[in-house]
């Protein structure tokens, strides 16, 4: 549901809920809020004042990265705020989509307009009016390496405030000069420090890393549904859940993963028909999955902790401080914590699939599960499910490769000025597609339950996981011999990534649903603010 009222950004007090939002297109337009202009307005007028001197001061009178010891004229100070703008828009590869713009620029707005950076107001509610009428600049998702800010990328984001580079509106190309005279919007004449500071800033990896944690939250809850439907597909155990076994432990994300996991499988008639086997263990991709989920969910509020700071700070440089009339040199813009935080979420994403893919293979083995070789009647005749398990095994290979950590990579840049890079924005950019394939994966062990539940009848699962089987089959029918596959595992992965496929219970211990909590909370203290998840 789209809200009509603007969405107020307030810098420095932007939540993962409202980021989330914002990505997803949920306020139709944005507002800076009044209150944080009085900084900006001081902020400028430090600058203003040092460039009226011939102190050099970086940014303001000099060259940029190791042209830093270049003094520059007074008379040359707009055109090389301009020059900057047009010489870093060199950005190769696919435009980001209008989601991740949309997000990139709130995340921008919101650390200049905390005051500490020399940008007018005016540039920043321009920005915001293009994307309020629809103009997206076209920004290509390639050409940073995280450090110094994300350069290219946002070059690129600013250069039709310019009348250069690129905007899409209503899915065509136009020029950004010919976006300003459509929205009414001057061309600007960049004062000093605007450019860097524009340029300068982790928001690109920021938003990207967002993206992909916001598809992450939705595929962790995914999975643990899927989890609980395979141990009752292959007539597995909950008391692996049982609260007492993790409290010993102590591990928080242990401890709510279990929980979620008991109540997921509360009152389900197939576990009551095999409490007395004598089957003593199961294997641990059953077994485990509090442990390892658990140890998912504590690196998620982790990163979800580092990411929400990040929105909201200040990366520009060099920064401003209006109290004491100072500009200081630094190295905010280096997304170090970027980079780990996706790398981070690069092995998370990895581990949610692979453990579901040995779930997946159990159900495929008819010796483990008492259940038709591949899911499917007639086997020989019919393959079932044996290529769709082939797909996940595929895909699970592939976020292994992929999983590496980008952040212990560095290329110096800048004729050695910028001479260690954190690769955050290349962290932060792969994990769509990682995401994306565990997303399959969780689709096909999705499927692949409900496909044993089905032989399981007349004995059926909890309440909870009834319903769930339910919506699945009302998408996709029992598979009763060979047909089409990739439609009905594309129709759940949608279903997962769009429609939520999980109960509130069990999201309700993710920051970006949970609208009560306060910004920026210490270290996993998110665990503070879950209600109890399951009573």
């Amino acid at each position: 549901m789209i809200s009509e009222s603007p969405f107020l950004i307030k810098p420095g007090q932007l939540r993962l809920v409202e980021l989330r939002k914002i990505y997803e297109g949920s306020y139709k337009t944005l507002a800076l809020a009044e209150e944080s202009k009085r900084n900006i307005f001081r902020s400028q007028s430090v600058v203003q004042k040092i460039a009226a001197q011939d102190k050099s001061v970086y940014g303001i009178n000099t060259g940029f990265g190791r042209l830093a010891n270049q003094k520059i004229g007074r008379e040359d100070l707009s055109t090389l705020q301009h020059n900057l703008i047009l010489s870093h828009c060199a950005g190769v590869g696919e435009w980001l989509d209008n989601n991740t713009v949309r997000l990139i620029s709130a995340i921008k707005i919101a650390s200049l307009g905390r005051g500490h950076s020399g940008v007018r107001v005016e540039i920043l509610t321009a920005l915001l009016e293009l994307l309020n009428q629809g103009y997206y600049p076209c920004i290509p998702a390639k050409g940073s390496v995280g450090a110094s800010g994300d350069l290219a990328p946002l070059a690129h984001l600013v250069a039709p405030l310019i009348g250069a580079g690129y905007v899409r509106h209503k899915d065509k190309i136009i020029s950004g000069s010919e976006a300003l005279a459509q929205c009414g919007i001057k061309k600007f004449t960049l004062l000093p420090l605007e450019g860097l500071s524009l340029l300068n800033g982790t928001q690109v990896s920021t938003a990207l890393a967002l993206k992909a944690y916001f598809k992450i939250e939705d595929i962790f809850s995914a999975a643990l549904v899927a989890g609980a439907l395979s141990v009752d597909a292959l007539e597995g155990s909950d008391t692996p859940f049982d609260r007492r076994i993790h409290e010993l432990r102590g591990q928080e994300g242990q401890i709510v993963v279990a929980r979620a996991l008991k109540e997921l499988l509360k009152n389900s008639e197939i576990r009551a028909s095999h409490r007395n086997c004598l089957k003593v263990q199961d294997p641990y991709s059953l077994r485990c999955q509090p442990q390892v989920m658990g140890a998912c969910l504590d690196q998620m509020l982790f990163v979800a902790d580092k990411l929400e700071i990040e929105a909201n700070a200040v990366t520009n440089n060099p920064v401003v401080l209006f109290d004491t009339e100072e500009v200081l040199s630094g190295g905010n813009f280096h997304a170090e914590p970027v980079a780990f935080a996706a790398d981070l979420l690069a092995i998370v994403i990895t581990e949610i699939a692979s453990l579901s893919e040995r779930r997946i293979s159990l159900m495929m083995d008819p010796a483990f599960s008492g259940l038709p070789p591949f899911l499917v009647k007639n086997s020989g005749l019919n393959s079932g499910f044996m290529i769709a398990h082939v797909t996940a095994a595929a895909l699970v290979s592939e976020n292994k490769s992929r999983a590496f950590p980008c952040s212990v990579d560095s290329i110096p840049t800048s004729g050695n000025q910028e001479d260690h890079v954190s690769m955050a924005t290349h962290a932060a950019f792969r994990l769509t597609e990682m995401a994306d394939n565990t997303a399959h994966v969780i689709a096909i062990e999705l499927l692949a339950a409900c496909q044993a539940i089905d032989f399981r009848h007349p004995l059926v699962s909890s309440d909870t996981l009834q319903a769930i089987h339910k919506k699945i089959r009302s998408l996709v029918p029992h598979y009763e011999q060979d047909r089409y596959f990739a439609d009905d595992m594309e129709v759940i992965k949608q279903h997962i990534v769009k429609e939520k496929i999980s109960p509130f219970f069990v999201k309700n211990f993710l920051p970006s649903y949970k609208p009560n909590n306060p910004v920026n909370p210490k270290r996993n203290k998110h665990y503070e603010y879950i209600q109890p998840a399951c009573a």
